[in-house]
C-alpha cells in the first residue's frame, strides 16, 4: 500500500549546508544535532539505546509497557494521534493498542523515506486507523491533515525525550506550537529524562565501547560525504559533561590540535581544545518541566515513572 505524504513548506536542498557554513562561524562553532540521522547515524543510535550505560529507552518502554492502558484512558476515545519524530513504532504501537477507537495516526518526520517505510507498515497492522504521513521539521508550524472521519479532538505524542534537545526557550515555543495544534480538549503525552545523580546521566553519554562517540563523530563524516567536507575525524574526539548548574548534558566534538577545514568553498580554522557544540540533553523535575508546560497554556493531568524515577512520561490537556 502506498501512503501519500501530506507536503508542507520544504526546506531548500542546500539547507544542511547553510545551517553548517553558519553554526561553524559561530563562536562557539555549532552544527545542529538534527543532522546526526543519516542512515549510519539511525543506525548508531540504535545500537546506543540497546546499551547498558543508555538507560533512557528501555527505561521509558518500560513505563509504558506497565501503563499504556491508563495513558489511552487519559487521551480518551476517538483522538486523532500526530507523533513527532516518529522514529521506531515499538511506542506508537503499545498506545495505539490502549486507545479507544483512534480515528488517524499522523506521524511527523523530516525523513520523507524513513517516514513512508514506518507508515506504509503500520497501515496494514492498523487497518482501521488511518494513517496520514507528514513530511516536516516539528520546530516548524505543522497543519493537521484532514482524516475521513471526525476526530473528537488532537493529542501529540512525543516520546524519546527528545525534547531535551532544546534551549528552554525552544521547548516552551514548541509546547506553544503544540498548544496551537491540538486546540482546546487536545492533549499531549511526553517523555521527559529525570534529574538523578550525574555520574548515571554522564556514563549514558560515554559509554564503554564507544558507540556514543561514534554517533558524534558521524556528523563529520556525513558533512565530508554530503556537503564536500574536508574534516579529519582523527583529530577531533568526542566529549560530553553534565552541567548540574543548568540541568544538562553538553556534547561536542573537540579539536585534538590547530587545524583548518574546508566545507565546500569556504575555511574553518580550529585551536586545539576549540570545540564544535553539537547537542544538549536537558534533565527536569516533573514540576520543573509542568512550570515550563503551564506557560503555553497546558496543564499536568497524569504522571507516570519507573521505580527508581529516572524517567517520566507525562499527560497535559488544554483545558
Amino acid at each position: 500500500m502506498q501512503l501519500q505524504l501530506i507536503p508542507t513548506a520544504s526546506r531548500p536542498p542546500s539547507q544542511f549546508l547553510l545551517d553548517v557554513w553558519e553554526g561553524l562561524s559561530e563562536a562557539p562553532k555549532r552544527v545542529p544535532c538534527k543532522y546526526f540521522y543519516d542512515a549510519r547515524g539511525s543506525q548508531l543510535f540504535e545500537d546506543i539505546c540497546a546499551l547498558d550505560e543508555y538507560y533512557l529507552t528501555r527505561t521509558e518502554l518500560a513505563i509504558m509497557r506497565r501503563f499504556a492502558n491508563e495513558m489511552g484512558q487519559q487521551i480518551g476515545p476517538g483522538v486523532m494521534l500526530v507523533e513527532y519524530g516518529s522514529g521506531s513504532s515499538l511506542k506508537t504501537r503499545l498506545l495505539l493498542d490502549q486507545l479507544q477507537e483512534p480515528v488517524a495516526y499522523v506521524p511527523v518526520d523530516i525523513s520523507g523515506q524513513h517516514l513512508q517505510e514506518t507508515a506504509t507498515v503500520l497501515a496494514g497492522d492498523y487497518p482501521d486507523v488511518e494513517i496520514l504521513p507528514v513530511c516536516a521539521d516539528f520546530m516548524d508550524q505543522i497543519q493537521l491533515p484532514e482524516s475521513r472521519r471526525l476526530a473528537t479532538h488532537a493529542a501529540v505524542f512525543f516520546p524519546g525525550s527528545t525534547i531535551g534537545n532544546l534551549l528552554p526557550s525552544e521547548a516552551r515555543q514548541l509546547l506553544h506550537n503544540i498548544a496551537q495544534l491540538c486546540g482546546r480538549g487536545g492533549g499531549l503525552l511526553i517523555g521527559i529524562d529525570l534529574q538523578k545523580s550525574p555520574q548515571i546521566i554522564e556514563a549514558a553519554y560515554n559509554d564503554r565501547q564507544q558507540v556514543t562517540a561514534a554517533f558524534n563523530l558521524n556528523l563529520l563524516r556525513r558533512i565530508n560525504r554530503e556537503l564536500d567536507g574536508e574534516f579529519d575525524c582523527e583529530y577531533f574526539q568526542h566529549v560530553a559533561f553534565y552541567n548540574p548548574e543548568l540541568g544538562r548534558v553538553e556534547i561536542f566534538l573537540e579539536s585534538t590540535r590547530d587545524q583548518t577545514v574546508r566545507v565546500r568553498d569556504r575555511e574553518f580554522h580550529f585551536d586545539t581544545g576549540e570545540r564544535i557544540h553539537t547537542e544538549y540533553s536537558h534533565k527536569y523535575t516533573i514540576d520543573q518541566f509542568a512550570a515550563l508546560a503551564a506557560q503555553a497554556g497546558l496543564t499536568l493531568r497524569k504522571s507516570w515513572t519507573d521505580p527508581l524515577e529516572h524517567f517520566a512520561v507525562l499527560h497535559f490537556a488544554l483545558l
